[in-house]
């Protein structure tokens, strides 16, 4: 037979590690690629978008 493997809950703290996170501006970016030029400021901008929480912000090029 194999070897039996121990399975743990996750601690308080490694549930809570992601809004704690965020909540303290340690947000992890993702760039997302959906559009890539804004009509009202008439430039190029990259979106990125927080992959925990959602939060938005934008960057002109």
């Amino acid at each position: 037979m194999g070897d039996v493997v121990q399975f743990r809950k996750p601690s308080l703290a490694d549930k809570a590690k992601a809004h704690t996170l965020c909540k303290r501006n340690f947000h992890q970016w993702k760039i997302i690629t959906e559009r890539k030029f804004d009509v009202k400021q008439g430039q190029l901008v990259t979106l990125f978008r927080c992959s925990r929480c959602g939060k938005e912000k934008t960057k002109a090029i």
